[in-house]
């Protein structure tokens, strides 16, 4: 037999089958005023686990650029270059290189922007006042690296899937193109990976203004960097995003006008330093020229020394090729061909850190080349379940990142004998402590980092300017040019393991 029980605002009927005589007490007003207890959060697990993947990625960077310096392994050039210039702006002083400057006859007030247009190395200077000298800039390229890994995991988790996401993270932390640039210390790339991923990453989700921010703050990199926004634009264009695709290639060769031609000169520089191509043209409008009427010779540059299509074949295998299925590709060609075209051997090799300039974008082309390869088996049915292809291939590029560590810097980290004191280790401490704070000194590769925070450093090449000091690894080959320096009014305050310490006193 049914009862009923009479609320305020309904009758609530104790019958119904499959509801338990408690259902209908819980709707009384007594019981509706009691709260319900939450469900417990979720454990935000994937940005806790991308986040923990930044810090391990930055943790290894940071120990393999902190042990080079402990064990003075790294170089006056670049990073004392650098840290003058940081230090410039940690000051609000101009960033003055006198380094590099006295080197080149330009005097010691010569600013980095003439040299290399990067003013997003301001950035940096709020570091140097927590700790000023070059560990910082080693640290601070460490976290920008791997500050890439969120774009690239965010990307690829939306095309391919979580598991393809995080492989393709690991392989990206430990390509060979970052293992590289971590090995020569710091340079402005530091930036460039993260605002590529950034900018496409962005982009790609139609988040417009944060993508376009991306690139105006790669620009801000180096004076080439239009170049990679002009790629961008080129991949907006082709994609179906024409009008934004075509204005970003406008910014990206307004860019590169302005910067070479206008504010370089305005810093000090010249318009016809590093330009590598005159054998294709005095100016990019030149060279546009060449390659639309002669594109024959233009490709006869293009792979004319076997170490180009060495190095082109490389940056295309840590994604196994699959970047070129991708339009997303063509962000990465214009920075190439810059590369390949110029007379200079260096930016051939994949010895120095050009490489680390477009390893983002290839990887982000790599996902979407995949991505393009499953959509187009699903459609003509050539493959079953052709989705496993994503997964597939983010484990074989894993597994082609772990081939190539023995074989790049990272490889190095596995050795104990890479964290031993150097040999001369004590000799060189005993040799540094002879020099004063606060005066110039001239110093071999191996001993500026080690002074630039507290000395103006300048580089040995053995021209006699008369500087107060000089430090220097000189072995048997250089004791003509040391003997020179003593007849030449310095006194030699220290000999001893073939490290010299000369005072001027004359």
């Amino acid at each position: 037999m049914a009862w009923r029980i009479r609320t305020l605002d309904r009758p609530v009927d104790s019958a119904i089958p499959g509801k338990p005589v408690l259902s209908a007490f819980s709707r009384l007003p007594v019981f509706r005023a009691i709260p319900s207890i939450p469900p417990p959060r979720e454990w935000p697990r994937h940005p806790v686990m991308v986040a923990i993947a930044c810090a391990l990625a930055a943790s290894v960077y940071s120990l393999h650029g902190l042990t080079k310096l402990r064990t003075f392994r790294t170089g006056t050039y670049d990073l004392t270059i650098f840290d003058q210039a940081v230090r410039g702006y940690a000051h609000f002083r101009p960033p003055a290189i006198p380094l590099l400057g006295v080197t080149m006859d330009r005097g010691t007030d010569y600013l980095q922007l003439a040299d290399h247009f990067s003013p997003i190395l301001a950035v940096l200077a709020p570091l140097y006042w927590v700790h000023d000298g070059p560990a910082t800039l080693i640290v601070a390229q460490a976290l920008l690296f791997a500050l890439a890994i969120p774009f690239l995991w965010m990307f690829t988790r939306r095309l391919l899937g979580t598991a393809p996401a995080y492989l393709v993270a690991v392989a990206y932390a430990l390509s060979w193109p970052i293992a590289q640039t971590v090995s020569v210390e710091f340079h402005e790339v530091a930036f460039v990976p993260v605002l590529t991923a950034a900018a496409i990453e962005r982009l790609h989700a139609g988040k417009r203004l944060p993508g376009l921010l991306a690139l105006a703050g790669l620009l801000l990199t180096k004076e080439d960097a239009g170049l990679i926004v002009m790629g961008v634009g080129a991949w907006l264009f082709v994609t179906g995003r024409r009008r934004l695709g075509a204005a970003v290639v406008v910014a990206g060769v307004a860019a590169l006008e302005l910067i070479r031609k206008v504010l370089i000169p305005l810093a000090g520089g010249r318009t016809d330093e590093r330009w590598y191509f005159s054998h294709l043209g005095a100016d990019l409008p030149e060279v546009v020229r060449t390659a639309v009427t002669d594109p024959l010779r233009v490709l006869g540059v293009l792979v004319g020394d076997q170490a180009k299509i060495d190095t082109t074949a490389l940056l295309l295998w840590p994604t196994l090729f699959l970047c070129l299925l991708s339009p997303i590709a063509l962000a990465a060609l214009p920075h190439i061909a810059e590369r390949m075209l110029a007379d200079a051997p260096n930016w051939w090799s994949t010895a120095w850190h050009y490489d680390a300039f477009t390893v983002a974008i290839l990887f982000l082309a790599g996902v979407d080349g995949t991505a393009r390869l499953i959509r187009w088996l699903r459609r003509t049915g050539r493959a079953r379940e052709p989705e496993r292809l994503g997964l597939l291939w983010a484990v074989a590029i894993c597994a082609v990142a772990l081939t190539l560590v023995p074989h790049r810097p990272f490889n190095e980290l596995l050795r104990p004998d890479f964290y031993a004191p150097d040999a001369r280790a004590a000799a060189r401490h005993e040799a540094l402590a002879l020099i004063p704070e606060g005066v110039v000194v001239e110093a071999s590769n191996d001993f500026g980092p080690h002074l630039s925070g507290r000395d103006t450093v300048l580089w040995w090449d053995y021209r006699h300017r008369r500087t107060p000091w000089i430090i220097a690894s000189a072995g048997q080959d250089l004791r003509g040019v040391i003997d020179d320096y003593v007849r030449d009014g310095y006194q030699l305050v220290f000999d001893r393991e073939d490290i010299v310490v000369l005072r001027l006193v004359t």
